[in-house]
């Protein structure tokens, strides 16, 4: 039995709430305070709706719990339904392990969670991170296609680096760990930017990563870093084609974007976008029903 399961000789429980976006934060932190594994879920991307669900020992900290809650409505001005459901230990951890095994990313990288054991692979770079989080965690589509795509564009060695919606930051910290160089990782979501922090320093690359809560393009650090040799860009489709403009006027001349967080059948719209103003499609990476562009911005273009 797992050391994890032996700790949970009683039933776990999980904890939920679902909430709009602006809440996020405040019930993040107070579902945080009494569960050791929380994740945050998008369940209705048009109205921004969330759902954050956190696993406890049931019957553990309850009144800590319901001070929390009642502490993010009052400071959020709403009032969240607690749901409860109650998960047997070993059932939680065996679906926590079979939901994120350990993950191959093109030639160089392997994604492990830390419920796994740590263990090191010759040639491969290691990026671990909590099975708990919700987003990034290297299984999607997108993620690996941009993890490719930087293994494509290594041998240019970009200098200056931006993740643009960092998330749990494994893009920005898989270019500092294969390329030695310090990244800029920027997220919307301010919880994204405490847990690619937090990765960044389990993974011994808190001294590469800067980790900053900004609004895309308008994020102040952004804009005082730019131009840049090498961003990523794993977001959206529709998001991407309204960046493109300031995408190729924060690029350096030769410099890289490596897009992603779009399905084959939005590509072309992508695509179109930043050729419009004046990029030029190096190669498109596929993985399953999702692609990667890896974009150049001319040298002699300004």
């Amino acid at each position: 039995m797992p050391p994890a399961a032996r700790r949970h000789a009683t039933s776990l429980e999980t904890v939920a709430v679902t909430v709009p976006e602006p809440a996020v934060e405040a019930y993040e932190s107070a579902i945080a305070c009494v569960c050791t594994t929380v994740g945050i879920f998008e369940v209705d991307e048009d109205e921004r709706i969330w759902r954050i669900e956190g696993v406890k020992d049931q019957g553990h900290a309850e009144p800590e719990l319901i001070s929390a809650l009642a502490l993010a409505a009052l400071t959020t001005g709403i009032d969240a339904t607690l749901e409860r459901s109650t998960t047997e230990a070993e059932g939680w951890l065996a679906r926590t392990c079979e939901a994120f095994p350990e993950q191959e990313a093109g030639r160089r990288f392997i994604i492990r969670g830390t419920h796994l054991p740590a263990e090191k692979r010759a040639g491969r770079i290691t990026l671990t991170l909590d099975a708990g989080i919700a987003f990034g965690s290297g299984e999607h589509g997108s993620t690996r296609g941009c993890l490719r795509a930087l293994e494509h564009i290594a041998h240019r060695k970009p200098r200056r680096i931006l993740d643009l919606g960092c998330g749990s930051g494994i893009l920005a910290m898989g270019a500092a760990a294969l390329l030695h160089r310090p990244v800029l990782a920027v997220d919307i979501e301010p919880w994204s930017v405490r847990v690619a922090a937090s990765n960044a320093t389990g993974n011994g690359l808190g001294g590469l990563l800067t980790c900053r809560h900004g609004n895309g393009w308008r994020t102040p650090e952004i804009r005082k870093q730019a131009p840049y040799d090498l961003v990523f860009a794993n977001i959206l489709a529709r998001p991407l084609c309204k960046m493109a403009k300031d995408l190729a006027r924060n690029l350096t001349p030769g410099g890289m974007a490596i897009l992603a967080g779009l399905l084959n059948t939005q590509a072309r719209m992508v695509l179109s976008a930043h050729l419009r103003q004046g990029l030029i499609l190096e190669t498109t990476l596929r993985e399953g029903d999702w692609a990667t562009l890896i974009l150049r911005k001319p040298a002699g273009f300004h």
